[in-house]
C-alpha cells in the first residue's frame, strides 16, 4: 500500500499521523470529500504494483495461518438505468487489452481444463471465467479478473515465496475455500488462487458454496439483527428524504430520461453510473439531454455522507456485530486449533461481497476504513512467538495497511506492549464474550432474541 502522508514528513520518512491511513493512492490526498477521488480509490483499477504491509514480523517470529476474506473484482451492474443505453463493456478475457496481467493468458487455458474440481451444489454450473462479448448483469469483467490476478500474485510473494507457508507438496486439507454462488465470488476466488498457489491443481481444489452473503451458515437465525438492520434502513431513508440537492439531481436525471423520479431512485442509478465512471466510458445520453458528473458528484456526495452518519448513528454497528459473529466465530476457532498445532487449514479464502466486508469491518470497530472497494481484501495471519512458541499473535490487514490496533479489542494493546500485533487471546475474548456486552447479553443466540431497553 502507498500510504500517503498527510503532514510535512519526518526523516525517516514516515510520519506518526499518516501510519492509521487506510487506502491507498497514488496523488496527495484530498482535505475534504472529494466524490470523484473517492470514486476513483473504489473503481481500484490496476495501475503501479502495490507495496502491503502484509507478512511484517519480529524475525523471531514464525507465520502459521493466513485467512482472507476478500469482495470480488470489478463488475458489471446489478441495475440498469431505464430507458438508457447500458454501457458498452467485453467481458470476454484477452490478454492483448488493458489492464492485462502476466498470468492472464495461462488462467484462461488451466480455467478450461476444470473438470477435476470439486464443487458444492451449484457451483459446478457457473463459468470459471467470465466470457461474454457484451456483459451480464453482475458478470466479473477483465478488470476484475486482473485485480484478483495481482492480489494473488501479491499474496504469493510474501506468503509462499518468503514465509513458506503452503509448500510445493501442500496438499487439499491444508486450504478452506468457501464462496457465494455468484459467478463473480467464484471467478474471484479462482483468479486469486490461482496467481497465488505454489502450483494450482484442481485435484486439490474443494470450492464450498455459501448461501448466505453474511456467511452465516447454521446460524443464521437472528431477530435482533434484522430489526437492526431495518432500522438502518430508516436511517438511510431519513437522510435521503432531506437531502434537497441530492432531490434536484434526481429530478433533473428523471425527466432526461423520461421516467418517474421514484422509478430513477429505485433502479439505485449510483451503480449503474460507476461502472461507466470506472471504465471511463460517457454517461448515458438521451433525445432530452445527458446525466453528467455533476449529477455523479452529488449522488456520489451523499453516499459518502451516508456512510459518515452510518458510523455515527450505531445502528449499522448493532446490525454488523450480530451479522458477523458467525463468521468471526469460525474465524476464531480455526485460529485456536492452529495454535494447538492442527496443521489443517492455514490457508483460508472467503469470497464474498461488500455486504459481507463491510459489517466485519465495523464489528471489528476499524472505523476509518472506507466502504469495500472492488477486491478489497481484509487479512488475519496467525503468528508464532519463536521466544514462546505456546504465545500466539494476530495482525488484521486491510487492503495491505496494517489495521490491528484500530480494532476495539486491540487499540489500546501496543500503548503496552513492543510486539507489533495483537494476542490471540484478546481477539478470541471479543468474538467468544465481549461482542455481546452491548446487547446485555451473555451470547449470540440471547443476543439475537433480547429486545433494546
Amino acid at each position: 500500500v502507498h500510504l500517503i502522508p498527510v503532514n510535512p514528513i519526518k526523516e525517516d520518512g514516515l510520519n506518526p499521523k499518516s501510519r492509521k491511513r487506510i487506502m491507498p493512492d497514488l496523488l496527495t490526498e484530498p482535505p475534504a470529500i472529494d466524490p470523484v477521488y473517492e470514486a476513483r480509490v473504489y473503481c481500484n483499477i490496476p495501475t503501479i504494483a502495490e507495496r502491503s504491509m502484509e507478512g511484517h514480523a519480529p524475525h523471531y517470529f514464525k507465520l502459521v495461518s493466513v485467512q482472507v476474506l476478500i469482495r470480488h473484482g470489478d463488475r458489471y451492474p446489478l441495475y440498469a438505468i431505464p430507458k438508457t443505453k447500458r454501457p458498452d463493456i467485453d467481458c470476454t478475457l484477452q490478454p492483448s487489452r488493458k489492464p492485462s496481467h502476466p498470468q492472464l493468458e495461462a488462467f484462461i487455458k488451466h480455467m478450461s481444463k476444470g473438470s477435476a474440481a470439486q464443487m458444492d451444489g451449484t457451483l459446478s454450473s457457473l463459468p470459471r471465467y467470465p466470457s461474454h462479448s457484451f456483459c451480464e448483469m453482475g458478470e466479473l469483467t477483465q478488470t476484475g479478473v486482473v485485480q484478483h490476478l495481482r492480489n494473488g500474485q501479491l499474496l504469493r510473494e510474501i506468503y509462499i515465496n518468503k514465509h513458506k507457508l503452503l509448500l510445493s507438496d501442500w496438499t487439499a486439507k491444508q486450504l478452506y475455500l468457501e464462496t457465494t454462488g455468484k459467478s463473480r465470488t467464484l471467478q474471484s476466488a479462482l483468479a486469486l488462487l490461482y496467481s497465488f498457489l505454489p502450483d494450482f491443481d484442481w485435484k486439490k481444489i474443494y470450492m464450498r458454496h455459501q448461501w448466505s452473503t453474511i456467511f452465516c451458515s447454521g446460524s443464521c437465525d437472528c431477530p435482533m439483527r434484522n430489526h437492526y438492520l431495518e432500522e438502518e434502513q430508516r436511517r438511510q431513508y431519513s437522510l435521503r428524504v432531506k437531502n434537497n440537492d441530492l432531490e434536484k439531481i434526481y429530478v433533473d436525471m428523471a425527466k432526461i430520461v423520461g421516467i418517474p423520479t421514484r422509478q430513477l431512485r429505485a433502479s439505485n442509478p449510483i451503480d449503474s453510473l460507476l461502472c461507466y465512471f470506472c471504465h471511463n466510458v460517457s454517461f448515458p445520453c438521451t433525445k432530452t439531454g445527458c446525466i453528467g458528473m455533476e449529477h455523479f458528484k452529488v449522488i456520489k456526495r451523499h453516499q459518502l455522507e451516508d456512510e459518515r452518519e452510518r458510523q455515527e448513528k450505531k445502528l449499522y454497528f448493532l446490525y454488523a456485530l450480530l451479522a458477523t459473529h458467525p463468521l468471526l466465530n469460525q474465524t476464531v476457532n480455526r485460529l485456536q486449533r492452529i495454535a494447538e498445532g492442527k496443521k489443517e487449514e492455514v490457508f483460508v479464502l472467503y469470497s464474498a461481497h461488500d455486504v459481507t466486508l463491510s459489517p466485519v469491518l465495523s464489528a471489528l470497530g476499524i472505523t476509518e476504513a472506507r466502504f469495500p472497494r472492488f477486491a478489497a481484501r481484509l487479512v488475519f495471519e496467525l503468528w508464532q512467538d519463536g521466544k514462546r512458541p505456546k504465545e500466539h499473535f494476530i495482525r488484521i490487514l486491510y487492503n495491505g495497511a496494517d489495521v490491528t490496533f484500530q480494532t476495539s479489542f486491540c487499540k489500546d494493546y501496543y500503548k503496552r506492549s513492543s510486539k507489533p500485533m495483537c494476542p490471540l487471546e484478546k481477539f478470541v475474548s471479543f468474538v467468544k464474550r465481549d461482542m455481546f456486552l452491548v446487547f446485555n447479553s451473555t451470547s449470540y443466540y440471547d443476543a439475537c432474541r433480547r429486545r433494546p431497553l
